[in-house]
């Protein structure tokens, strides 16, 4: 079954965070495309890229400019919900400047040295794609409950970071579509804690709507925020 079908032929992706359960979904279900022709992986565990570190995502990308390495669609899966044996907090008192601090790096400064290093290698002369995956709870509009700050505030930042970086890529990409997408609950060791009596989807399910939406995302949607169903998520 042909997964992304808006690129007319075949295509080149990259995947970053492949050790993750979404992550590797994604490798697996792009893998499945009979008009994929490569899937190109970084993450942490397999080899080093270290998406906190500015120097680890230079000298990755370095690597593959050298290879005149050039991809139509790059998928960024980093994140975590609970860094450091640390996981979100239930009020005010619960926050330090520590923890936060990581959520920032992880969620959001992380995504940012990405779409720094990363968007040069993004086909030029056609329609290319690149995706982040954000959270529901990045929506300060949507934010209801309270708690979780750290985390929300992380979300809200990426969410923020995607819509400028679109902005600016727009002028010498104008075929091209960035977004923040929201994965839904997913059966992975990140939400094992937090959803037990929620439905979620399999790594691979989300994968699949994910890439579904952002082949349906056209360039004047690029900089959006939407959830695994193609609807809009408000900030």
């Amino acid at each position: 079954m042909t997964v992304i079908t808006s690129l007319g032929g075949e295509y080149r992706a990259l995947v970053i965070g492949v050790s993750g359960g979404i992550g590797s979904a994604f490798v697996e279900v792009l893998r499945t495309d009979p008009s994929c022709a490569a899937v190109v992986t970084l993450s942490r565990s397999l080899d080093g890229f270290d998406v906190t570190n500015e120097d680890s995502v230079a000298a990755a990308t370095a690597r593959l400019s050298q290879q005149q390495a050039v991809f139509d669609v790059v998928i960024c899966a980093t994140g975590a919900l609970t860094i450091n044996g640390i996981g979100p907090e239930k009020s005010l008192k619960a926050v330090t400047a520590e923890s936060m601090a990581a959520q920032f790096a992880l969620n959001a400064i992380g995504p940012a040295l990405v779409l720094k290093y990363v968007s040069p290698l993004l086909r030029k002369d056609s329609r290319a794609m690149m995706a982040f995956l954000s959270a529901r709870v990045g929506s300060i509009g949507d934010n209801r409950l309270g708690g979780w700050i750290s985390y929300r505030a992380s979300k809200a930042a990426l969410n923020q970071i995607v819509r400028t970086a679109a902005v600016e890529l727009a002028r010498t990409r104008p075929n091209a579509v960035v977004a923040a997408l929201h994965p839904g609950s997913v059966a992975t060791s990140l939400s094992a804690n937090f959803a037990p009596n929620h439905e979620r989807f399999t790594p691979q399910e989300s994968a699949g709507l994910l890439l579904n939406v952002l082949d349906h995302l056209s360039p004047a949607q690029s900089g959006g925020f939407f959830a695994y169903d193609g609807s809009t998520i408000e900030w």
